[in-house]
């Protein structure tokens, strides 16, 4: 298929800023495949789409900090995305850096926030796609006494709000781009579909029979790469850590034997299950990367349902969610939820496909 193929007008406005006031008040638009019956509901009113004895796999990784500041000795700001711990050195991460053009190995930058430094160790990439230039780095102490990374988040790190909210990140952002059964550290954007929940809605859907599990995938800046290849196929898909535990696993075999559905919270939640699929096409537990690319024509061995955000235009989320649904309905759904005053992306609405 091609590129233009996933493409559809947003209006500006319909592109959320700023989280609804509270998270199970966001709009939910159910969609039954097999009826091609639709429903405009809100969060709340999940219970009432599911059965007793569905389980809901959610991603429980947690968003970092991960963006930090820091000065030249010239006085240049630069700016730091940390990604992930790198295996060149103790203690060292690759880090998205920009301006880097003029960076050279060995600087070391002044974090501001905090009384540390940021030791440029190497070039991991000479590519600078947009989002910046990767490079090794050690946060310091003293010069050649580095830190743990996540001690410098934690002092001095801020939100990574995605590229399309065009504001900084506030206090509300550290609580709200932030699932609330968010346990594993390690990503750098959120699994927006479970930015939605509340403790309150999670016990009612328990007590609706309604079950729940978890698996970890560290989002990473990848999520909002764009794909510039006509042909979809021919898209160099980003690798994003996982794990798979045995308890969720037998979850879903227990789901499977009583005749329950597999409801996947997020698109993340889907890459996990489906690349986790053996030959034998049994779900095994597991850990490592995923460039799992689902697009339409994919099939799926492990999801029924997926609750889900609205994704940009051209992404590799909207072909997913196109697989998974079909792509001429789901375009269709999209042009409904734009009418109907639906927000979109990370802190928008969401939508339920059974």
């Amino acid at each position: 298929m091609k590129l233009s193929d996933f493409d559809y007008e947003l209006p500006a406005e319909r592109v959320a800023q700023r989280p609804t006031e509270l998270r199970d008040r966001a709009r939910l638009f159910v969609h039954e495949r097999a009826s091609d019956q639709s429903y405009h509901r809100e969060m709340r009113d999940l219970a009432a789409f599911l059965r007793p004895g569905d389980l809901m796999v959610v991603n429980d990784t947690r968003v970092l900090p991960a963006r930090l500041f820091a000065r030249r000795a010239s006085g240049g700001r630069i700016e730091l995305l940390l990604l992930e711990p790198a295996t060149s050195a103790p203690l060292a991460w690759t880090a998205l850096v920009r301006p880097a053009r003029r960076l050279s190995c060995g600087e070391r930058l002044n974090l501001e926030g905090a009384p540390y430094r940021v030791h440029l160790v190497a070039r991991a990439s000479n590519h600078d796609g947009g989002a910046g230039m990767e490079w090794t780095v050690q946060l310091e102490a003293a010069p050649g006494v580095p830190i743990d990374p996540m001690t410098a988040m934690e002092r001095a790190g801020h939100i990574p709000l995605p590229p399309y909210v065009q504001r900084s990140a506030d206090g509300l952002d550290a609580a709200r781009y932030q699932t609330v059964y968010a346990s594993e550290p390690g990503a750098v954007a959120a699994p927006t579909a479970g930015l939605h929940f509340t403790p309150e809605l999670l016990a009612h859907l328990a007590e609706s029979g309604i079950e729940r599990a978890a698996l970890t995938l560290h989002v990473g800046p990848g999520t909002f790469q764009p794909v510039k290849c006509d042909d979809i196929e021919q898209h160099p898909m980003h690798a994003e850590r996982y794990v798979l535990q045995a308890e969720t696993v037998a979850s879903v075999r227990r789901t499977r034997a009583r005749a329950g559905r597999v409801v996947a919270v997020g698109t993340t939640a889907v890459r996990v299950l489906e690349s986790c699929v053996g030959q034998d096409g049994e779900l095994a537990a597991g850990r490592g990367s995923t460039r799992l690319f689902l697009h339409p024509g994919a099939r799926f061995r492990v999801v029924d349902a997926l609750l889900t955000n609205f994704h940009l235009p051209r992404s590799t989320l909207l072909m997913l969610v196109c697989a998974f649904a079909g792509r001429e309905r789901v375009l269709r759904l999209y042009a409904e939820a734009i009418a109907r005053g639906y927000r979109f992306y990370s802190y928008g609405d969401a939508m339920l496909l059974l």
